[in-house]
């Protein structure tokens, strides 16, 4: 039995980004993996809180993701 060919989520698009109910696309902060000491408190700080993608790349992503908005 095969599966019937349709339209799939992308997984590694579904990790690193999600969509709200208004439809903008978020996205985590880069640089707050490893390498925290040398970084000031302010700066981890902001990193903590989700970021707005950009307007160019949110067709490509929300593409990537056809059933979460």
């Amino acid at each position: 039995m095969r599966r019937p060919k349709g339209v799939r989520t992308r997984k590694a698009v579904a990790k690193r980004f999600k969509i709200t109910a208004t439809g903008k696309v978020l996205r985590p902060h880069a640089g707050r993996r490893h390498l925290l000491a040398s970084k000031n408190a302010k700066r981890r700080r902001h990193l903590r809180h989700s970021a707005v993608v950009e307007a160019v790349d949110v067709a490509r992503i929300k593409k990537s993701m056809p059933y979460s908005h």
